[in-house]
Parts: structure tokens; C-alpha cells; sequence
């Protein structure tokens, strides 16, 4: 509400709601509430009277009280009181006006024409005047600019509401109701009212989007007809995504942007990666013929489906040259969503030593399934990161390519809302429903779509609702399960067809230039399938091999300066912050000065190692739940103050890296897939997400076993997220035990990743930095410890982050006499500590307790050096404290064999074969850890 809400047309309107306004408050629009309890010094400056007693009614701070029998002022202009004894009589209709204007607002879309095959779900009872008890004859006696600010001079809401209901009830349905904030609402309905995104294309443009969408059809059909059965998941029923997408990365261009990053499922991808990232017909052929080894689809490794590869191309608007990005993706859908927004986030930066974020940079567009967007829970963890301070992207545009089925499953079998985009209310996201029939309509959309990002940096949902002309695939029959839709779908023309005649019937092309654009589109596919069928096989330049990983590892070590530098730094406030009286203590040893003999515990060490890397130049994004102080209290990197709640991170200010440091919302499946499309797209960034329990990580297990483990094989994408994944058997249940190692090493192979378990704050500060440097990059799981984080055992010196640099195998360090050892115990983590700190440790004599700190890469050629050192070896056992089909056991057992020589009997000791991963009472895990313990020694319980 303006501060004058009116104007001289309904000024009388005005009046008399100011009247109303003191008999009862509540009976006005709270809009007008809301001005009227200004107070009557505003209302007079807008022109109003105040009416007798409501003066004697306002406090000193301006609140109205409950209103007193009074007489009421009356307007001293004759012409006024007139009108106010007119509108008097109006009230009551005037009242159902305003009502039945807001319900085409809010419920115009379920009359809309938004489905091109007709299937109608029922219009709102509202939009229809007897609701309100009236007529539009009736209606037509009111003039509309006594109801709605927007009424035009002369017009009456008769006339008013034709005007919405064109707007609202057309080819596009409008969603706002749902919305909070009544500015964006408000802006909304301008746009909408105004018309000014759904203006008419002229015949130029129209001529362009028929040639557009033929060869958007053309190369579905050539593709159905030369390669008869072949999977390609056709496009063809949404086929205005492209001219849409067309539309898109022009409205982005013209806003700034260098480069928009798509993501999508295989639904109408080859049609994008054709049209859109301009891959060559040739290249896309090529997979259909079988021809390996090169074009643009082509990755060193065992490769992807066609259907699932993305792809980088270089986009000619009016306004520039865009680069656009299709990220590829698995058949896990919409599990790219969150991918595509993490690489999104990485590009706004700019540049990689850049502090400043700016959205307008890199345009996310999000292309979903009906079916998948209201089921998939991946969604929701996706649209909830949309204004998070740690994961905001300035807005993504979601356009969902609406089937009206998934695969065999009918809406109604899949979703209990009306629409498949209804989860988005619930983020307050606006929604456009457009028919996919309906070309000028959903470039209308588009339009109004990047203008809302463009203005509130928030995200936009388009429906776009068509068919699918095929099957699930074009081998599938749908007729089988749903015969009356697809004999609609069979009887209805293509949206292209349809253009083409419309365009003919009103003059703008002529029959021979719609047949000439067919031949031309037709001529080009056959051009480059002649041109692929040419080839040969010896043709073609074969890479099967992907990038080595380096042969020698980076350099990690730290002078001791540059620690000191970076200890002062970790522990500095601002002059008045106070730290808490409890974490004080805690960080007292760090204000003392760092030399090479100072222990450091864990947080320490990692502290030091994220410095370095800041010092360096490098930048550090640490995510995760409880990121910032750390699921057991330990890390501290962001220090609130005690009295204020201010926020203070100590080491973002040591630069000139850039420090980034969140608590992520409650998931894991949304946000691993984040930092890992994060980490994709940031060459020199250290990304690192940590689990509140390891346990938990199984949650995001597609992000693990369809992205982490396996992009770089099937897409050539390069990552070098880590996992920190506190893993270890303490007592505390089955839920908070296991980070399932085991479920991590089963996919370990073709260097895809290392799977590390440090058990020393030198060793995570070595590995850390190691994965910051060393190139090409790869993921990293680390099991980090829970009790290790404060043992004093599990200390290390400044020395060793100084001297040193991370070992894969770390020898007992209590051996003196090598030949005088006969049993060599292996373990990795925490259990070590276990074994080497019991009490009856003493009475093992000859056993050597050693750790594998790396088991993916598996260190063969260290292990074999460390057997050979021990000439009396006769018995090597590895020992673990997870079950016998969990752990390391069934990856470093056959991996061992290999080292160790066949005259030496290879034991195993772990927990029997279990269902789940560790005991629920703490009684039965000591008894079963002592028992673990003691038989890895060869001692006798007592």
C-alpha cells in the first residue's frame, strides 16, 4: 500500500472505508488497515476526514484502540457526501468485487487452458459470480477503480474482470497465491496484468520458431525412423523446451551472464545437446552407428549411454557469446539438480581467488520429470538449499517436462496434489503452467521467469505440460497400460504441425516454405548421416585411458614460520568479542607460542593445515552439519560471541585464499551431491564435506556410487571432494559406529578415488594438503576419528607437519629389536590404539602392532618392504573391530596374500559375520572389544 492509496476517482471509496475503519477494524482489507493504523495525522495528509472520536482513540504511539460509539464526520466536498451515499448502497456489492477479482488472481489457473490434450481437472468454485451471491450484470454497475487500484477510467469490474480473466485463464496459469511476501505478489500481478512478457512474436521471429521447432521434430523422427528400436528418449510432445531454452540463454545474456549450467534427465537430452550445446548431428550419429573414439560424446574410460553425457558448447546471442554446460547425469533422477547447483555456486565466484560471489555470473536451469519432481526427495533437499547463506545460487529456473505419466504410473497413482510442481509452494517459489502446445505462451513464460530471477534472485518454477508421443522408450508400448491416452496422443498433431498451420492460415508462410524448411532440415541430417556411415572403424583415433594420477606425491610439509603465522591467526577476535569462558580454556594452548615440540590434537592440526592452504592462495570450503564447531565440539572454526551471538571465523582473514565455512541444512543426499558438482567445477579448491556421524553418510548414496565413485570413468569429470566420516567402535549403538568402509573400498578401482583412515593430526594435516595440491584430482573418504580427537596418544609434534609428509604405512614405533618380531598385527584407525594402549600390552612379546593409513591405493610396495624388514616373521593377522563381512577385511585379505610371503600363515581377527554393524548395549561391545584385542595380541582372556 502506497502512503496515498487513492486518487480522486475513489476517494469516496477511501472515505468510506476510513468510516468502516472506526466502527470496526477488522471489517476492512488489511492493506487499508494497515495504512488507516498510521493514524489520523497520515489520513489527513492523504486527503481523508477523520471521523469524530477516532483522534481521542490513538496512544502516543499511534495505535488505534477499540473503537466508541461516535457520530461520523462527513466529507464537507457536496460532491463527495453524493458519492459516498452511492457507495454506501455499493458496499455491499463492492465487497463480493473485490472478492471475485482476487479469486481469478488466485484460482485463474484452474481454468487456464494449460493441457494440450484437452484433460481437464475443474475450475475453482470461485470463478464463477454466484459464489459471491452476484452477476456480471450486476458487476458491471460498479466501476473498477472503486475495487482495485489497477481499474482503468471508465471501466467497471464487469469489464475489469475480462480483462483477468484473459490474463489468467489463457495458455499460462498463474500460481502466486501461495506466496508471502505481498511486494513480490503485488509485482507479480503487474507483470501479468500488464502483458508485457506475452507479447505477440512478429513474423520474422514466428518464421524463426517454426524453423526451430522443426528441427527440434525433424531430428526425432529421423532418429525413429533410421534407427528403429534404439533408446533415445524423445523430446517429442515437449518440444518447446528448446525454443524455451533458446529464449532463456538470450534473456540471460542480456542480463550479464557468461554462462548458464544445465541439468536434466534423459528425456529430450539429445535434442539439447544437438540444439542447444551445438553438438554436431555427426558426433550424436556416431553413437547410434557404434563408432567409438571421438566428437564431442566421446571420454577416455568405460564411458556413459548417450543419453546421460553432458557436454560444454559456446552459444551466439544478440547480446554475446554464452558458454552453456549440460552436466551429465545417471538414471537416478534428479539427483543432478543439486550437482548443478554446486557447480553454479563454484563458477559465480569468477575466478578461483576471488572473494566476491556475484549470481548474475552463471544462470542454473533445472530440467525435471513430473512424476520425479513431486516423488523424488531430492527435490525438496534441492529446493530448501535455494536461499541458504552456504548454497544460494541467485535463483534457479526449474521448468518441469511435464508427461502427464511416469513410465507406466498415472498422476494420480504418483502424486496426491493436484499439480506435480505443488512442492514448491511450501518454499514460496512461484509457478508458471504454460501448454506445451502453445509456443507464444511458453516463451511468455521464459520472459517472465528470467525477469523474476533477474529482479528477486529467487527461484522460478515453469510446468511446462505436455505428452509423451512414445513410450517410456521408443521400444516400450504404452497402449498397454494406459490405451485411451495414447490413442489421444496418437489422434493429436505435433506442436510443430500445428505452428505451421496456424502460421499458413494467417498469412505469415506459405505451404512451400513449410515444405521447403522439412527439406532443409531433413537434407542436413541426412548430409551427416552419409558422412558418419563413410567412416571406418580404423578411422577413428581410439582413447580408451584416462589420466594417470602423478606418480610422486606433492610436498606437504609447512615451515614452522608459516604455522606460527597461522597459529596467531586461529586464535585473534576482534578488540570486545568474547569467546566463551569454557571454549577459552579450550583454545588456551594455542595462544601460547607454536614450536616444533608442541603436541597438537586434532583440531589443531587441521587448523593448521587450512591456514597453510589460505596463506598459499588457496581456497577451503568446509561444509557439513555441525561444520562449524563440529559434531563433538572440537573444531571451533567459527567462534560466536558469548554475549552479542556474533559470528567470527579467525582464519577467513588470513587469506589470500578465500575461507568458506557453513553448517549445511539436515541431509546428505542434497548436499554431497552440492559440494561434489562444487568441487567439479572448482579447479584449485579444497572441498571438503563432513558427516555429523559416518554412519549417516549412507543417505547420500547415489552422490557416492553414481557421481564420486564412478563421473570420472563414464564422463571424464574430475573431482577432489573429500568425505570426513567419523568412523569407529565406541559403545555407542549400531547408528553411530560405521561409516561403512567397506561399502567404499567395493567401488575403489581404476584410481577412481582414495580411501584413507589417519590416525594422527599429522597425518590428516598431511593428507589434507596433499589433496589440495596434488593433480589431477581425485575424491577422497577419510574415516576420521571421534575419541582419537582428544587422546593424548593420538597426538602429534609441530615437527612432524615441518619434517615430514604423509606415509601410508606407519610402523610400531615401540619396536627396537626388528628380528626378535614373529607375529606383525595390521589394523587401520582407531582399533591401533585399542590394541597398543591395553593394559596386558606387555605380555605380547615379539608382536609388532602396525597401521595402513591409505588402503586405496593400496600401499602393496610399502608393506612388502616393512614384511622383508622383520627376517623372523611367522604370522601376519589383521585385525579389525568391525564384523568379518564389514570393514577392510574382504578388500586387504587378498591384497595382503599378494605381500606377504605363502609360508607365512595370514590370520584375520574381527567381530563374527554380522546383519547390523555394531551391539546395541555397551556391556556386550566392552566384551567383545577386549575379545578383539587380546586374540590380535595372542593372549589368553583371563
Amino acid at each position: 500500500m502506497s502512503d496515498i492509496p487513492f486518487d480522486h476517482q475513489n476517494a469516496a471509496y477511501a472515505q468510506l472505508l476510513y468510516e468502516e475503519f472506526a466502527r470496526n477494524p477488522e471489517a476492512v482489507p488489511s492493506e487499508w488497515r494497515a495504512f488507516f493504523d498510521r493514524g489520523p495525522a497520515a489520513a489527513q495528509d492523504a486527503g481523508l476526514i477523520v471521523p469524530d472520536g477516532l483522534a481521542d482513540r490513538v496512544s502516543a504511539n499511534g495505535v488505534v484502540s477499540a473503537p466508541a460509539a461516535a457520530p461520523l464526520a462527513a466529507a464537507d466536498d457536496p460532491g463527495v457526501r453524493a458519492e459516498l451515499a452511492h457507495l454506501r448502497a455499493l458496499l455491499p456489492l463492492v465487497s463480493r468485487a473485490t472478492g471475485f477479482i482476487q479469486a481469478y488472481r488466485d484460482h485463474g489457473h484452474t481454468r487456464a487452458d494449460i493441457n494440450p490434450l484437452g484433460i481437464e481437472q475443474g475450475a475453482h468454485p470461485q470463478l464463477d459470480p454466484s459464489f459471491f451471491g452476484t452477476s456480471m450484470e450486476e458487476l458491471d454497475q460498479v466501476p473498477a477503480s472503486v475495487v482495485m487500484e489497477e481499474g482503468r477510467e471508465g471501466e467497471s469490474v464487469a469489464g475489469a474482470l475480462r480483462r483477468l480473466e484473459a490474463a489468467y485463464t489463457g495458455h499460462i496459469g498463474y500460481e502466486f497465491e501461495h506466496m508471502e511476501d505481498p511486494e513480490r505478489v503485488r509485482w507479480l500481478w503487474a507483470q501479468v496484468e500488464s502483458g508485457v512478457h506475452t507479447q505477440a512474436l512478429d513474423g520474422e521471429a514466428r518464421k524463426r520458431l517454426l524453423r526451430r521447432l522443426t528441427q527440434v521434430e525433424g531430428f526425432e523422427q529421423f532418429l525413429h525412423r533410421a534407427y528403429l528400436g534404439q533408446k533415445r528418449f524423445s523430446i517429442e510432445g515437449t518440444d518447446m523446451m528448446v525454443p524455451m531454452l533458446d529464449l532463456a540463454l538470450e534473456e540471460a545474456s542480456a542480463r550479464g551472464s557468461h554462462r548458464v549450467v544445465l541439468g536434466m534427465a534423459h528425456r529430450g537430452r539429445l535434442n539439447v545437446l544437438t540444439h542447444i550445446l551445438k553438438v554436431p548431428y555427426e558426433d550424436l550419429l556416431r553413437e547410434f552407428e557404434g563408432l567409438k573414439g571421438k566428437g564431442a560424446l566421446h571420454v577416455a574410460g568405460t564411458g556413459d549411454v548417450k543419453y546421460h553425457h553432458g557436454a560444454r558448447g559456446r552459444y551466439e546471442t544478440a547480446h554475446g557469446t554464452l558458454e552453456i554446460v549440460l552436466a551429465p547425469n545417471p538414471s537416478h533422477l534428479e539427483y543432478v539438480n543439486p550437482v548443478v547447483m554446486g557447480m553454479a555456486r563454484a563458477w559465480q565466484y569468477g575466478s578461483e581467488d576471488s572473494e566476491v560471489r556475484v549470481s548474475d555470473r552463471v544462470v542454473p536451469i533445472l530440467i525435471h520429470g513430473d512424476a520425479a519432481f513431486a516423488a523424488e526427495g531430492v527435490v525438496a533437499e534441492t529446493l530448501n538449499m535455494a536461499r541458504l547463506e552456504g548454497y544460494a545460487v541467485g535463483g534457479s529456473i526449474h521448468i518441469i517436462a511435464n508427461n502427464q505419466i511416469g513410465f507406466t504410473t498415472t498422476p494420480g497413482e504418483g502424486r496426491s496434489t493436484r499439480y506435480s510442481s505443488d512442492l514448491a509452494k511450501g518454499f514460496d517459489f512461484p509457478i508458471l503452467h504454460v501448454n506445451a502446445d502453445e509456443p507464444e505462451a511458453c516463451l511468455g513464460a521464459i520472459r517472465l521467469a528470467m525477469a523474476y530471477r533477474d529482479h528477486y534472485h529467487d527461484d522460478v518454477v515453469i510446468d511446462l505440460i505436455g505428452y509423451r508421443r512414445h513410450g517410456h522408450n521408443e521400444g516400450d508400448e504404452p497402449a498397454y497400460t494406459q490405451p485411451r491416452l495414447y490413442q489421444r496422443i496418437s489422434d493429436h498433431p505435433t506442436a510443430r504441425t500445428k505452428w505451421a498451420a496456424r502460421l499458413v492460415d494467417e498469412g505469415v508462410a506459405t505451404p512451400a516454405e513449410v515444405e521447403a524448411i522439412d527439406e532443409q532440415v531433413l537434407g542436413r541430417l541426412r548430409e551427416a548421416q552419409d558422412s558418419v556411415k563413410a567412416e571406418s572403424p580404423a578411422d577413428v583415433d581410439v582413447e580408451t585411458e584416462l589420466e594417470p594420477a602423478a606418480a610422486s606425491q606433492p610436498a606437504t610439509s609447512v615451515a614452522l614460520e608459516t604455522l606460527q603465522r597461522v597459529n596467531e591467526a586461529s586464535v585473534a577476535v576482534p578488540d570486545g568479542f568474547t569467546v566463551h569462558p569454557k571454549l577459552q580454556r579450550q583454545l588456551k594452548r594455542r595462544h601460547e607460542a607454536l614450536e616444533a615440540d608442541t603436541r597438537l590434537d586434532w583440531a589443531y592440526g587441521e587448523a593448521l593445515a587450512i591456514g597453510s592452504l589460505l596463506v598459499e592462495g588457496l581456497v577451503v570450503r568446509l561444509t557439513g552439519q555441525d561444520a562449524q564447531r563440529g559434531t563433538f565440539s572440537h573444531r571451533h572454526i567459527v567462534l560466536h560471541d558469548a554475549e552479542t551471538g556474533e559470528l567470527h571465523t579467525p582464519l577467513a582473514s588470513l587469506g589470500p585464499g578465500r575461507l568458506e565455512v557453513f553448517n549445511s541444512p539436515l541431509t546428505e543426499a542434497g548436499v554431497v551431491g552440492f559440494e561434489y558438482g562444487y568441487s567439479v567445477a572448482s579447479e584449485r579448491d579444497l572441498v571438503l564435506w563432513e558427516g555429523q556421524f559416518g554412519d549417516f553418510v549412507n543417505v547420500a548414496q547415489v552422490a557416492i556410487d553414481q557421481f564420486i565413485s564412478s563421473g570420472r570413468e563414464k564422463w571424464g569429470q574430475v573431482s577432489n571432494l573429500s568425505l570426513l566420516l567419523p568412523h569407529g567402535y565406541e559403545g555407542q549403538g549400531p547408528e553411530h559406529s560405521s561409516a561403512r568402509l567397506e561399502r567404499f573400498l567395493q567401488l575403489c578401482a581404476e584410481g577412481n578415488m582414495r580411501v584413507v583412515y589417519p590416525t594422527t593430526p599429522a597425518q590428516h594435516f598431511h593428507l589434507l594438503r596433499r589433496q589440495a595440491l596434488w593433480r589431477p584430482s581425485r575424491p577422497m573418504i577419510v574415516m576420521t576419528p571421534k575419541s582419537l580427537l582428544r587422546l593424548p596418544a593420538a597426538s602429534s609434534t609441530a615437527a612432524e607437519l615441518v619434517n615430514a609428509g604423509f606415509r601410508p604405512v606407519l610402523e610400531d614405533p615401540m619396536v627396537e629389536d626388528r628380528a626378535s618380531v614373529r607375529r606383525l598385527v595390521l589394523c587401520t584407525g582407531k582399533v591401533y590404539y585399542d590394541i597398543q594402549g591395553h593394559r596386558r600390552r606387555d605380555e605380547a612379546e615379539g608382536v609388532a602392532v602396525a597401521r595402513i593409513e591409505e588402503l586405496y591405493p593400496f600401499p602393496a610396495a610399502d608393506l612388502d618392504e616393512m614384511v622383508r624388514s622383520y627376517p623372523g616373521l611367522s604370522e601376519v593377522v589383521w585385525a579389525q573391530e568391525e564384523p568379518r563381512n564389514m570393514g577392510a577385511l574382504t578388500f586387504v585379505g587378498p591384497r595382503l596374500r599378494a605381500v606377504v610371503p605363502r609360508e607365512i600363515p595370514l590370520r584375520y581377527v574381527a567381530r563374527p559375520e554380522r546383519a547390523s554393524p555394531a551391539e546395541g548395549k555397551a556391556s556386550d561391545h566392552t566384551s567383545e572389544q577386549q575379545r578383539i584385542v587380546l586374540e590380535s595380541l595372542g593372549i589368553s582372556e583371563e
